[in-house]
């Protein structure tokens, strides 16, 4: 079954760029992959398999949530031996940085990390948790076409051509993976589908939603990139995926509204069936 609205959409996106777009259900294959393997700037997506990833070292015992450390501005490099820090101004979080100098658990960093897109947090949360588990998150739910290579702001690990990338399929699995338990522990799932349900930057998938709506989301922007990636909970039909990905010379806003018009889209078509096997 076809979502109309949403193929609509799809027919009149901008003619430049690079745009995916994956709608489907919680569990099962997609109605709609457009582009859904294309690689894009993963932006702030990328903390969603962190955070996956704190969670599921501390289910191994290799990490403890409650645990602390201190919050500094001062981080490993990916690349070689060189420290790096990073831009207050340029972070969405002012909460972490009142916090300089103090313990904070890694249960708030990764609180954190996605409520607000703390890009302190993250790099304090990475440190703890390592690429390598990162790694393992992503395999472990099928994100077979992401990387998360560094921390936020690494210039010279992105200058020596680390990149954290994402697919729109690999989101959609992310999510899938979360609601369904599959992720990790259902416990643990739960917690993490918690945690994204009370996002706090909303001007994207949920700007094109009715006020109200119930979403569990991560978006992530940087110049020319900007995503977003929810279960989406509607009050009069099943729960469903919807993930939205753009790379192109739009400005900030009118990707925002873009995705957002996407999202209406995919509300209209609400009420088609969404069963699938894969």
């Amino acid at each position: 079954m076809t979502l109309r609205h949403l193929s609509r959409f799809i027919e009149a996106l901008p003619p430049e760029g690079s745009f995916s777009i994956w709608a489907g259900p919680v569990a099962g294959s997609p109605q709609i992959a457009y582009r859904g393997c294309e690689r894009h700037y993963a932006a702030s997506t990328m903390k969603v398999a962190l955070v996956l990833a704190a969670f599921r070292e501390h289910e191994a015992g290799r990490l403890a949530l409650d645990d602390s450390v201190v919050v500094v501005n001062s981080f490993a490099s990916a690349h070689g031996h060189e420290r790096f820090s990073i831009d207050s101004d340029a972070d969405s979080d002012p909460e972490p940085w009142a916090r300089m100098g103090q313990p904070v658990a890694l249960r708030w960093l990764a609180y954190r990390a996605l409520v607000r897109s703390s890009n302190l947090a993250t790099n304090l949360l990475l440190g703890a948790v390592g690429l390598s588990a990162t790694a393992a998150a992503l395999e472990a739910v099928g994100a077979s076409d992401s990387v998360v290579a560094r921390g936020i702001e690494d210039t010279a690990a992105r200058a020596s051509g680390r990149h954290n990338l994402v697919t729109a399929r690999d989101l959609a699995r992310t999510l899938q993976a979360l609601t369904i338990g599959a992720a990790a522990s259902r416990e643990s799932c739960d917690e993490v589908v918690a945690v994204l349900s009370a996002q706090q930057v909303n001007d994207a998938i949920p700007a094109g939603l009715p006020a109200g709506t119930a979403v569990a989301h991560k978006s992530g922007w940087v110049e020319g990139v900007s995503h977003d990636a929810a279960i989406i909970y509607p009050p009069d039909a099943d729960p469903f995926i919807l993930v939205i990905c753009t790379t192109s010379t739009l400005g900030e806003q009118a990707a925002l509204d873009l995705i957002a018009d996407g999202a209406s889209a995919a509300w209209a078509d609400r009420h088609e069936p969404r069963s699938g096997q894969g």
